[in-house]
């Protein structure tokens, strides 16, 4: 048995549905303190009488088991109890990016089959939601209400639905919706009717094709995993679990719902800022921390506020320092050496987290491994051309199995039967290894895709965009090291640069795609370097970093 592990003799299966793993924690703590934000606290109960209003509000706009509701929401208490609503509704949430750039939203809308939209102005100095909604749907209707829209780009769209009265064309203002004639009981009844197998969520995630794809996600996937990773990390009523990630990220969500499931509470923000992040881990005397991207840590460690905040109350943080900066691991151990890191492993995929570390294993694993696999779930590495599994510590593809995992692309049955095996094996196309104490550790990737501070990038998206502009006549995308992001994108342009700069070439693509997708470097090409058949990105990406000075390491 690898060290630390729990006893399989010992631990028992619970699946349940989204909506009742809350009605579950409210059952046993409904006075306890559910959720921390900036500008809000709720307990148990003061949750669940918010989801059930916002469930009533979604089903007087005509949501109904099964239907799709994208959720375009900063990280907030309005977010949260949305989540909760559409799963009391039986419905699917849908997690909008909130960097989505509008030509995302409409894919996305579409792609989706959303029939309803939850979004807001408040977070409009950050992201302007309703801006962008407006520019996806140029042909937004002109009637809205209980009308419905009509949508020629995404036909089964009919309602945007906002937080806030006065709702411009083509919105509608959720307090206006007609909650008296929903019954409570018409949602229980909807609610129970649940199976833990029905999709919970789509969680849509970058692949090598030039659209994201659509996970679909389980109820039994969410709440075991949930469940799982909450007895890994040995959570309990008394826990209090600090994320400055936003809740669309799957990192966040299951950060999130671990606690909430042993009746603690989650501290959350809509916006990171280093000082403040130290400030709220001090006040709100946060025992655990989900923050394993580079972007957070660095910028923490770099405050001014650090060198005196007291962390003290804090026993544990997911840290994956193996992935990182060895400096960065560095600086917080000395900080607080009491602290028990861990790292994680995982992808959308399998709802987050695939293997991590935890009480009982030798702290020291935290810094060189990414741990090993929760109760419930399989991990292979394998030879990706014979298919043959490898020994302790070699390099292969990381194939993974269990209750975690996605039941399929969204409407791709084609990339479904590519990533998906006939013996239920995903297989991730992420190189890594197990060593001789069964903890894994990440390698990089086999398909052309880039991590951007924690963010999967695909390169075929980025030039599929850089392909629009008249000055291109063929874009390649690589990833470069960067000291905060870990790999940053950029562009290699056959096309004429006296058409288009560099710098105009990088506006366009941020006017079109989320802000980590961007370019941070364009360069012009004559010639390609090319293999028999193929353009050898290793060769473009090892020029710019020789002329950029940067170094790889390892």
């Amino acid at each position: 048995m690898i060290e630390g592990m729990e006893d399989p003799a010992r631990l028992r299966i619970e699946a349940t549905s989204l909506g009742d793993l809350l009605l579950m924690a409210w059952d046993k703590a409904p006075d306890a303190e559910a959720l921390v934000f900036p500008d809000a606290r709720l307990s148990y109960d003061n949750l669940v009488r918010r989801a059930m209003l916002r469930a009533r509000q979604l089903w007087a706009a005509g949501i109904r088991p099964r239907d799709h509701v994208g959720i375009l929401l900063p990280t907030s208490v309005d977010f949260v109890e949305t989540l909760f609503g559409v799963a009391f509704c039986g419905a699917t949430s849908v997690m909008l990016n909130a960097r989505y750039k509008p030509m995302e939203i409409a894919y996305v809308t579409n792609n989706a089959d959303l029939k309803a939209i939850v979004t807001t102005r408040k977070a409009q100095e950050h992201s302007d939601f309703v801006g962008r909604i407006e520019k996806a749907f140029p042909d937004l209707a002109e009637r809205s209400g209980n009308a419905g829209l009509s949508i020629a780009t995404a036909p089964k769209l009919r309602h945007i639905l906002l937080m806030e009265d006065n709702s411009p064309t083509g919105f509608t203002s959720i307090s206006d919706l007609n909650v008296d004639a929903v019954e409570e009981a018409d949602i229980h009844q909807a609610r129970i009717c649940v199976r833990v197998r029905d999709p919970a969520m789509i969680l849509y995630t970058s692949g090598t094709s030039s659209n994201p794809k659509g996970c679909l996600i389980s109820h039994e996937a969410i709440t075991r995993e949930a469940r799982m990773l909450a007895t890994r990390w040995s959570y309990t009523a008394q826990d209090r679990v600090w994320s400055p990630l936003p809740l669309f990220h799957v990192a966040a969500m299951l950060g999130m719902l671990s606690v909430l499931d042993r009746c603690g509470t989650f501290v959350g923000m809509p916006h990171f800022d280093p000082g403040e992040s130290l400030r709220m881990i001090e006040r709100e005397k946060a025992t655990s921390l989900f923050v394993p991207f580079v972007t957070f840590l660095q910028g923490m460690m770099y405050a001014p506020e650090f060198a005196s905040v007291d962390l003290s109350h804090v026993r544990h943080i997911n840290s994956c320092f193996a992935a990182q900066p060895e400096k960065v691991g560095r600086t917080w151990r000395e900080k607080a050496p009491h602290i028990l890191h861990v790292g994680t492993f995982g992808m959308t995929e399998a709802f987050g987290v695939v293997t991590t570390g935890g009480e009982g294993m030798d702290p020291e694993t935290g810094f060189h491994t990414l741990g090993y696999p929760l109760p419930g779930i399989e991990v292979r590495i394998i030879d990706a051309e014979t298919g043959n599994d490898l020994g302790v510590d070699a390099h292969g593809e990381v194939l993974i199995r269990g209750f975690g995992m996605f039941d399929g692309y969204y409407r791709d049955a084609e990339k479904t039967a590519a990533a998906l095996d006939a013996d239920g094996w995903y297989h991730s196309g992420d190189i890594g290894s197990v060593d001789a104490d069964g903890h894994l550790m990440y390698r990089g990737r086999f398909k052309d895709m880039l991590k951007v501070g924690g963010e999967n990038v695909a390169a075929a998206e980025v030039e599929a965009v850089l392909a629009m502009h008249p000055a291109v006549k063929l874009a390649q995308v690589v990833g470069i090291p960067d000291d905060r992001l870990v790999e940053i994108p950029a562009a290699f342009i056959e096309g004429d640069p006296a058409a288009a700069t560099s710098e105009e070439l990088i506006a366009f693509t941020r006017d079109r795609l989320s802000s980590f997708k961007v370019p941070r470097h364009i360069r012009f090409v004559d010639e390609w370097p090319m293999s028999a058949s193929k353009i050898q990105k290793f060769k473009l990406r090892q020029k710019l970093m020789d002329e950029l000075g940067i170094v790889a390491e390892g």
